[in-house]
């Protein structure tokens, strides 16, 4: 539960009100990571207490979150542990590869140069990003998105290519006149 485990890093400063700790996780990740839902904000602090990770405190204004003793262990375990990918590599990209490849070369060219165009406008808007951004860890997590977005950028750019075998492997459907249709298809009728 790594939001949790932030959420425990974020109360290692001191104890917060939820709308605190939102307000922190977001300018400590900043806007790569995406905001956090307070609602679920909530629902972590509830079961961290529950759990007995989090001691709250209620004031007549808020409630105050704080971390318990047991669990600095919990957290100082988990932040020196590495971090293993657990679900694979499941990316929207390659289920529009696999879709284009089987709708024609025209079609996978045409996702292929959409595709690129969004990872270069999404590179420049992340330069301009790196440029502004001062906290460490922020920087970081953007030199990670762009890592990210030139590997994926990467794959695009020479996806015409490698996957021209499979594009030919698979020929479109045919109508009851046993003609093609697809997007590769101009057909024209009398």
């Amino acid at each position: 539960m790594p939001l949790s485990h932030a959420v425990l890093a974020l109360l290692a400063d001191g104890p917060s009100h939820g709308y605190e700790l939102k307000t922190r996780f977001e300018a400590a990740v900043g806007p790569q990571w995406g905001g956090l839902n307070i609602g679920h904000l909530y629902q972590i602090l509830d079961r961290l207490v529950r759990d007995g990770h989090v001691a709250q405190s209620d004031r007549p204004d808020k409630t105050l979150y704080q971390l318990t003793e047991a669990s600095v262990g919990v957290l100082t375990e988990w932040a020196a542990t590495p971090w293993v990918r657990s679900s694979g590599f499941r990316d929207e990209l390659f289920l529009k590869l696999l879709a284009a490849t089987r709708l024609g070369k025209e079609t996978l060219s045409a996702f292929v140069s959409a595709q690129r165009q969004s990872y270069l406008s999404d590179l420049a808007g992340l330069t301009r990003l790196r440029r502004e951004e001062n906290n460490p860890l922020v920087a970081l997590l953007i030199d990670a998105a762009i890592a990210h977005t030139k590997a994926d950028l990467q794959i695009v750019e020479g996806a015409d290519q490698r996957l021209a075998e499979l594009v030919h492997a698979f020929p479109l459907p045919r109508d009851q006149h046993g003609e093609q249709v697809g997007p590769s298809t101009n057909r024209k009728r009398a």
